[in-house]
């Protein structure tokens, strides 16, 4: 899937069945649902998965705990705004 059609696909109902979960949490979180992309990005105990984790807390608010999952990720606390943030992530898992 391109980067594209991902961002089209998020004028539909519900995300498509052949998202990576990572990519199914960006999706759910941009359409709204923090509590259904966060419940999906629990359940992911990679690098990656605690990348998405760290970036749901700061869309939350929640710093200290996003600083928690950065460090888990094993990346820097992210400067960029949440929107390039959440762009560069899509970008990143859109190519595995």
């Amino acid at each position: 899937m391109t980067k594209d059609e991902f961002l089209v696909s998020l004028n539909k109902d519900k995300p498509p069945d052949t998202l990576l979960p990572l990519l199914k949490s960006l999706w759910w979180d941009k359409n709204g649902d923090w509590d259904r992309a966060h419940r999906i990005v629990q359940d992911i105990p990679s690098n990656d998965g605690s990348r998405v984790h760290a970036y749901l807390h700061r869309v939350e608010g929640d710093k200290w705990n996003a600083n928690y999952w950065y460090k888990r990720a094993g990346v820097p606390y992210s400067n960029l705004s949440l929107h390039d943030e959440w762009e560069s992530l899509i970008v990143v898992f859109l190519a595995f």
